[in-house]
């Protein structure tokens, strides 16, 4: 969890300037004084608790202080955006005054409900909406799909972030129990299993042992995966990180694909899985090579590939001739684990940013799942916890 400087610095100016506004207009507002000083009092606790929790270490500090700050960062956000928003009303019911007119009192008021509403749908987000599991069905059509695999079902889910949960197994648990009853033929994760480091998965692991499918369960990593995110002492503490991840992948009983593939079979009929390690756009570490992943990528064989970041499909796979895959897995976005209306501002950054996409030829598909963990804020405001059931089908 990094925090940029000079983004946070003007943040904290226009949270500042937010405080001082509310004061003044409770000051003049108000009969009493009681408001302005709640309104002081409350304010200098937050900012109190704000400088505790940019002081605590993020990188190199425990998984319990990493959750302190994410906790103190996320509440200091839940009165603050409020308190904008109704500061932003605020000022536009103030225009009619440079006129020499009244004040928009019925504009000054829906403010502080609509600020209220902020507050209240933030704090659901954390506390309800980030464990309401929500299962996505949808049917692929694939051209040259053999028959065998007509109706095939792949589970899919993505981003689990375990740190963020803690020692409380009751999600990933209940989690796990939801993917198993969803009678696929495979399961696959698309990356981000931790936040940080692997020691994450210590008190996660057990239930996700759980998990099963006829034809296995299969993974790869994202980029939180790679211990990029913490400070090591050395190169080699580093790779005994990777080296514990691997031994938890094995202990869960999946097949994790490091640049690799594995023939899926029915009878006669086969397809290709895919993993690549992770590719996608800066800042983030290119780790995979989708030709190393697979012999021929132009060869005949209808291929299902597990990449991370939805920004690999769109600059090496989407149009390209030369790399017969026809569907691409993806997570990585979480929606920004924002999404109302079927709108996020995770489009802003990701062009496939949730959902299923397809190329101009047809020929390449692309489903990104939103994930089922949390990131930065423990908050899914909308956004809810996807499992994805991906039934193919052939193409007429």
């Amino acid at each position: 969890m990094r925090i940029p400087v000079l983004p946070f610095v003007i943040t904290l100016f226009v949270c500042v300037v937010a405080d001082v506004y509310i004061y003044i207009i409770a000051k003049r507002r108000c009969r009493t004084s009681v408001p302005s000083r709640m309104q002081l009092i409350t304010s200098l606790l937050m900012y109190a608790g704000l400088i505790v929790g940019v002081a605590l270490p993020r990188r190199s500090g425990s998984d319990g202080t990493l959750l302190s700050v994410m906790w103190i960062l996320f509440s200091f956000s839940t009165v603050y955006l409020p308190k904008i928003l109704f500061v932003v009303i605020d000022l536009i019911a103030c225009i009619p005054k440079l006129f020499h007119k009244r004040r928009l009192g019925w504009l000054s008021l829906s403010g502080g409900v609509l600020a209220l509403v902020l507050f209240i749908s933030m704090w659901w987000g954390a506390l309800v909406n980030r464990y309401r599991v929500q299962v996505v069905e949808i049917d692929v059509p694939i051209e040259n799909l053999p028959q065998g695999f007509d109706g095939y079902r792949i589970v899919q889910f993505s981003d689990l972030h375990t740190g963020t949960f803690g020692t409380d197994t009751t999600f990933v648990s209940h989690l796990a129990d939801k993917l198993n009853s969803l009678n696929g033929d495979v399961i696959v994760f698309t990356g981000d299993i931790v936040n940080r480091r692997t020691d994450e998965l210590e008190p996660q692991w057990r239930p996700l042992a759980r998990l099963d499918a006829p034809d296995g369960v299969y993974a790869i990593l994202g980029n939180h995966d790679y211990g990029d995110y913490s400070e090591w002492k050395n190169a080699a503490w580093k790779q005994d990180n990777m080296n514990a991840l691997y031994d938890y992948f094995n202990l869960m009983g999946w097949r994790l694909l490091l640049n690799e593939h594995e023939m899926l079979r029915h009878g006669n009929d086969s397809i290709a899985l895919v993993g690549v390690e992770n590719v996608g756009d800066p800042p983030f570490t290119v780790y995979g090579s989708l030709p190393d992943s697979y012999p021929d990528l132009a060869d005949g064989v209808v291929k299902v590939l597990l990449s991370h970041n939805p920004a690999h499909w769109v600059t090496d796979i989407a149009d390209n001739d030369s790399v017969n895959v026809a569907l691409t897995l993806s997570g990585h976005t979480h929606a920004m684990q924002i999404e109302v209306c079927g709108l996020s501002p995770a489009a802003w950054r990701y062009p496939t940013w949730g959902g299923l996409y397809t190329d101009k030829s047809n020929s390449h598909k692309l489903y990104v799942n939103i994930g089922a963990g949390t990131v930065g804020f423990p908050m899914r405001l909308g956004a809810t916890p996807e499992i994805t059931v991906l039934t193919l089908r052939r193409a007429d």
